[in-house]
């Protein structure tokens, strides 16, 4: 299968959708900050168990403020999130909202500063530093969704930035899935196919994913698959994330549902 499986320095070269991830990051930042603003930061959080509102807010501006300091310094290895420069949201809640903001454009400064191409480190290995906007665009698109469901909110994210954070977190999943001799989530023979019903997308609302090279291998081919999930691309991250149950929402199910089932049970959240 052509595809992207790349386990090698680069990131993958498949992002079809043309999302300006600086003016996306910033957008989502200030939507995520605004679910906080007059509520009850002690709600739980009911798709982060143990977490409540306001935990998920601290985890999200020290993650800003995290990839901010890492692509500042140039960073070649992991740094300690708790050692984090203003990593805590302050006590008067318009100040922590301030605080999010704050972090969001820390990062944007900083990989501005440091040059998009410089290579630091990520989770995944040396990666340019345009890497973090990108990741830290989907993980608080992500987290809007948890508090918007803590809060009983309607959540909408535009198509093409949810069919590029199903790209992204597939490529993380075909670098990590297998790791350690855990089980591969699907077996050999098996396919997955996902297909974004979303007016626009084309090519970049189709993937395929497959067992091969020792690993998981996908790309943004068409095709049937042992199972193949049809539906809106945000409804389809949701459910892949197991924020959403597969019958809580629009998305139809063709195939062997066993199959969804081993790769909902065994790809990280």
């Amino acid at each position: 299968m052509a595809g992207c499986a790349d386990r090698g320095e680069l990131p993958c070269p498949c992002t079809l959708t043309g999302v300006d991830y600086v003016a996306a990051f910033l957008d989502e930042n200030r939507a995520f900050a605004e679910l906080f603003q007059g509520v009850d930061a002690s709600v739980p959080v009911p798709t982060c168990p143990g977490w409540s509102l306001q935990q998920l807010m601290r985890h999200v501006g020290r993650g800003d403020r995290w990839a901010a300091q890492i692509v500042r310094d140039q960073r070649d290895e992991f740094l300690d999130p708790r050692s984090v420069e203003g990593g805590k949201p302050p006590p008067d809640p318009a100040d922590a909202v301030s605080w999010l903001y704050g972090g969001a454009q820390r990062l944007v400064d900083a990989v501005e500063l440091t040059g998009a191409q410089t290579p630091v480190w990520t989770f995944l290995g040396r990666r340019p530093a345009k890497w973090w906007m990108r990741r830290r665009l989907h993980e608080t698109a992500v987290h809007r969704a948890d508090a918007a469901i803590a809060l009983g909110n309607e959540f909408a994210l535009d198509p093409a930035i949810a069919s590029d954070a199903i790209t992204e977190w597939l490529e993380r999943v075909s670098i990590q899935a297998g790791g350690d001799g855990a089980p591969l989530p699907l077996k050999d023979g098996d396919t997955l196919h996902l297909h974004a019903t979303d007016d626009g997308l084309g090519e970049a609302g189709e993937w395929t994913i497959a067992v091969g090279e020792g690993g998981i291998v996908w790309s943004h081919e068409h095709g049937k698959g042992s199972a193949a999930l049809r539906g809106g691309a945000t409804e389809l991250l949701l459910a892949m994330l197991r924020r959403v149950p597969l019958a809580e929402t629009r998305i139809e199910l063709f195939g062997d549902d066993g199959v969804w089932r081993r790769w909902l049970d065994h790809t990280p959240l």
